[in-house]
């Protein structure tokens, strides 16, 4: 059996890992890679695979550096089963056609540019028809329900407590040629304990191999309660500004929970009622797709809204825009306001319009709440970067930039250490998911908590397992 390290290997986007064992091929996770533009167009049109050659795929959870690119895998012929969680099986049916969407139209965008300039033009990965395709290939398991993926691989989902329908993943493998019986571990993205909304993750059965993300394996995060104080601080600050708070956030986890703070604060009277825009026809439709899944909620969610039938992500002075014209008139809005919009990373999307006309604005604030991989126009922005570039013009940052760690719903260095010490009979252990800095960190630790094999594999890298 041989496993080969094909992206999300010391870096942070694009999770792809492929199992080859029984002359079969299966493929954990299918996600896009982000970061330079050319960069990240190269790497998502080379698979370094035939897509043809695959039988199936698992996919850990919803976000696109995990499913982004499973209808190009499709269109280029791949036509296995992915097998996914329910709620994530939900969750893709709006993001790859969303994603399909944005790529149709940030290519048409871009092309008008590039047609007066005289430069060469541009195609979308994928069109919506490949998502649709795509989509049809989805199969919906439920959690701790055990699954054939091909002869003499078995798999089952475990909550990962990161977003609706994450799952880490846990493989029976029988090597029929060897009359070996291997168990794999695989976290897609860990979640944290004790944050809002969704259920802490469940701890894997005994595994022989472990693949964790590290992205946060350098750091921990503040505590959840200073980052609710920050959130306040940081609206009411803007508000006295008169300026609008641009808030980048995946639509899927991220917006969700966001939401669910700016209620709770609502609620408590920390901050006023004013507009609140969620700026995305893709973070609408998940927030449906969340409440249509209670099932993930964590007892405090249930006890404060479920069973008193409040909705955790609509309120007030809370709006959802989806409308193109819509979307377009808070460009002329006055007065302060909250719009949350997505892509998280600042690389596509209706953000891109925000930022483009809010951030050279003083009386404006950007504020981060998710991991900004490298190159993104939002770790720039992190960064303190004084001009930045938005669909080819160079723009001066005068907004106010912030960052809150602790709304990641990824595990810190701490999470990560304490859920690795809770499973059992692991013999090696593999860092995917995490830039180099923070990855070679983490595998100090690990080393020096007693773990003696501890890998950090680099892209293309193959080992056997035996």
């Amino acid at each position: 059996m041989k496993l080969e390290f094909v992206g999300a290997a010391q870096e942070v986007t694009g999770s792809k890992h492929l199992i080859k064992v029984n002359g079969k091929k299966i493929l954990l996770d299918c996600g896009m890679f982000q970061g330079r533009r050319e960069e990240s167009a190269k790497k998502n049109r080379e698979f370094g695979f035939d897509p043809k050659d695959i039988d199936a795929v698992i996919l850990s959870h919803a976000h696109i550096d995990h499913s982004g690119l499973l209808p190009l895998l499709v269109k280029q012929g791949f036509q296995g089963p992915i097998f996914c969680t329910h709620a994530t099986r939900d969750l893709c049916h709006y993001m790859l056609l969303d994603s399909a969407y944005i790529q149709e139209r940030d290519a048409e965008y871009m092309n008008k540019k590039k047609a007066k300039k005289g430069e060469p033009l541009v195609e979308p990965l994928y069109n919506t028809e490949d998502a649709q395709a795509a989509l049809n290939q989805f199969y919906g398991i439920g959690y701790e329900r055990t699954f054939v993926v091909e002869d003499g691989v078995a798999a089952c989902f475990y909550d990962a407590g990161h977003i609706l329908g994450s799952a880490v993943v846990h493989l029976i493998v029988y090597e029929k040629d060897k009359d070996k019986r291997t168990n794999i571990g695989f976290t897609g993205d860990l979640g944290r304990k004790n944050i809002p909304l969704l259920r802490d993750p469940q701890v894997l059965p005994k595994c022989d191999y472990y693949l964790t993300e590290c992205t946060y394996g350098d750091r921990l995060h503040e505590s959840v309660t200073d980052a609710d104080e920050q959130l306040i601080k940081i609206v009411n600050d803007t508000y006295k500004k008169g300026g609008k708070l641009i808030i980048p956030a995946f639509s899927v986890g991220r917006t969700q929970e966001v939401v669910y703070r700016l209620n709770v604060a609502v609620k408590n009277g920390d901050i006023p009622e004013f507009p609140i825009f969620v700026d995305s026809p893709l973070s609408g439709n998940i927030t449906e797709v969340f409440s249509a899944h209670p099932e993930c909620f964590d007892k405090e969610t249930y006890k404060e809204f479920i069973d008193n039938r409040l909705n955790p992500f609509g309120f007030g002075r809370l709006k959802y825009i989806s409308d193109v014209e819509e979307s377009k008139k808070l460009n002329h809005y006055h007065g302060p306001c909250i719009i949350i919009s997505a892509s998280g990373m600042c690389e596509f999307g209706r953000i891109l319009h925000h930022l483009k006309n809010n951030v050279e604005d003083h009386k404006s604030t950007v504020l981060i709440v998710g991991y900004q991989a490298s190159h993104t126009l939002g770790r720039k922005l992190q960064e303190g970067q004084k001009v930045v570039n938005i669909f080819g013009d160079s723009y001066n940052v005068r907004a106010d930039v912030y960052t809150i760690d602790a709304f990641s719903a990824h595990a810190d260095r701490s999470d990560l250490l304490d859920y690795v010490s809770r499973v059992k009979g692991i013999k090696k252990i593999f860092l995917v998911h995490g830039e180099k800095d923070q990855g070679f960190k983490f595998k100090d630790v690990l080393l020096e908590s007693g773990y003696k094999d501890v890998e950090m594999p680099a892209p293309g890298d193959t080992f056997d397992l035996t």
